[in-house]
Parts: structure tokens; C-alpha cells; sequence
């Protein structure tokens, strides 16, 4: 929709609107986390670490989104490349990005806290904040992928379509009509994360749960409506994309089961959150 540059630098790169809107919703996700938590009660020196580790995650998340792309490219061509059109892929950053900040949450927090217990107190009511707070992020990214021209539909005529700079054949781009996608997508992953939200504030649990399998399930019936180059998977007929979000799906449900069966056997109170602790403890007024 408008791939060009914004600022240019003396060596001819330069910024567009996908790497302003990146940055918009690395922002946007860092304030969101900052609320939530202070209304959650977690610990300041808690919360300064996953900002710390947040940011770090961020750089770490966007190489491992590239290197899993070079992966992708690599299974339909054979061929494994790490360049300036390499691309990237949501799912890597995504794992790359959790990975690190898990290692930065629970060592960091062991330091911090002289030991173990806090990070495993306040982990599950982090995860269902960070529930929140991804798709918030992924929403802008979508629409820097807009304004891009990537991660698109087909051709149409349709009154919702948009006009971008896509790629109409190998190697050669040009102006078509499309169906915005993407645009679609930022608009799902912003009521996803309003609905995490509104269970994070209300000190509700399985946002975690809730995002695997609402955006596991978005992602695999839009995949089949993006005409870009999905790459190839493991799985005969299913993109990389598609193959990722039945895991994330499978991810979700057993993470449900497995609260049950352990709150079965240990008790209702094995997973409650430190701050409602705090409120059950709490003198009544």
C-alpha cells in the first residue's frame, strides 16, 4: 500500500511504515504488560526484569523469525540463505522470542529473588499477560505487512480491496488489487488481545490457553487465503504456517487438561496467583 521509505540513510536503507509500525506495537505491548501487571500486584523488580527481557527477546525473536524463514525457503528450494530477502515468519519470532524470554524470566528472577519461587508463583499469571500483549503487537505488525504489500490475498475486484506492491510473478513485483489480509488479521488479533485483556483484569485464568487456540485456529483457515509463497512443510498439503498452528492448538488444549488434572490432585488453590492470595488474605472491611 505504500512500501517506500519514510527516512533514508546516507548508505540508501531507510525505514517504512512496516518497521514504524513494528516498533508501534513493541511499544503498545510493553505499555499493556506495565497495567496489566501493577493491577495483577507483581513485583516491581518483576516486572522491570521482563521489560529488560522483553526488549532482548524482541532482537532475538526477530533473528530466529529469519532463520526459521530461511528454513521454510530451504524445504521448497533446497536451498538454505541468509540475506536481505530472506524474509521473516510470525511463528519464529514467536518461538525464538518465548524461548528467550523464559531463560531471561526464571534465571534473572532466581537471581533477583535469591531462588526459584517467585518466577514459578508468578509464571502463570505472566503467561496470560503476555497472552495479551502478543497479539496487541502482531495487530501493528499486521498492518505494517499492509502497508508492505507481504502476507497478502488474491486478486479481486471486490469493494474491500486494496492496492499494493506485491509480487505478481518470481522475482517481479508490481501494483495489484488484493484482498487485505492482513488487514483482516490486525483487526482479529485486536479484539483477541481486548479479550485476553478483559480476563487478565478481571484476574481470570487460561489467557495463554485462549491465545494458542483462537489464533492457532485464525491462522490455520487463513493460511488458505494468502496467495504469497507459503513454503513447504512436513505435512503433504499444509504450510509451514498451518503445521505450526495445529501444535499451537494441541499446545493449548493440553495445557486445559493438564490444569484440571492437577488441580484435581493438588487442590483448587495449586494455581492461584500470588495477588489473589493476597486478596483472600486480606482483612474484610
Amino acid at each position: 500500500m505504500y512500501p517506500y521509505k519514510i527516512f533514508t540513510f546516507p548508505d540508501g536503507t531507510g525505514i517504512t511504515l512496516y518497521e514504524i509500525f513494528i516498533l508501534i506495537g513493541v511499544i503498545a505491548a510493553l505499555v499493556l504488560f506495565r497495567i496489566l501487571a501493577d493491577r495483577r500486584k507483581m513485583p516491581a523488580k518483576l516486572q522491570n526484569l521482563i521489560l529488560i527481557g522483553a526488549v532482548a527477546a524482541f532482537v532475538i525473536g526477530y533473528l530466529s523469525a529469519v532463520f526459521f524463514q530461511a528454513i521454510y525457503n530451504a524445504l521448497e528450494t533446497g536451498k538454505f540463505e541468509l540475506n536481505g530477502s530472506t524474509g521473516s515468519t510470525f511463528y519464529g519470532g514467536f518461538i525464538g522470542g518465548a524461548v528467550s524470554m523464559l531463560l531471561i524470566y526464571f534465571i534473572g528472577g532466581r537471581v533477583l529473588f535469591k531462588g526459584w519461587k517467585t518466577s514459578l508463583e508468578w509464571l502463570p499469571t505472566f503467561a496470560n499477560i503476555a497472552a495479551a500483549c502478543i497479539p496487541l503487537a502482531h495487530g501493528f505488525g499486521r498492518i505494517g505487512c499492509l502497508t508492505a504489500g507481504c502476507c497478502h490475498g488474491g486478486v479481486t475486484d471486490a469493494w474491500y480491496g486494496i492496492s499494493q506492491w506485491v509480487e505478481v510473478s518470481p522475482g517481479k513485483y508490481g501494483w495489484e488489487t488484493v484482498v487485505p489480509i492482513q488487514l483482516f488479521e490486525a483487526l482479529f488479533l485486536f479484539v483477541l488481545a481486548a479479550c485476553l485483556f478483559v480476563l487478565v483484569w478481571k484476574k481470570k485464568g487460561f489467557g495463554l490457553s485462549g491465545y494458542l487456540i483462537g489464533y492457532g485456529v485464525w491462522r490455520f483457515i487463513v493460511e488458505f487465503f494468502r496467495t504469497d509463497d507459503r513454503g513447504a512443510s512436513f505435512i503433504p498439503g499444509l504450510t509451514p504456517s498451518q503445521a505450526t498452528a495445529i501444535l499451537m492448538i494441541l499446545i493449548g488444549i493440553a495445557l486445559i487438561v493438564a490444569y484440571y488434572i492437577i488441580r484435581k490432585k493438588k487442590g483448587r488453590d495449586v494455581f492461584l496467583a500470588p495477588d489473589l492470595k493476597q486478596d483472600a488474605q486480606a482483612p474484610e472491611k
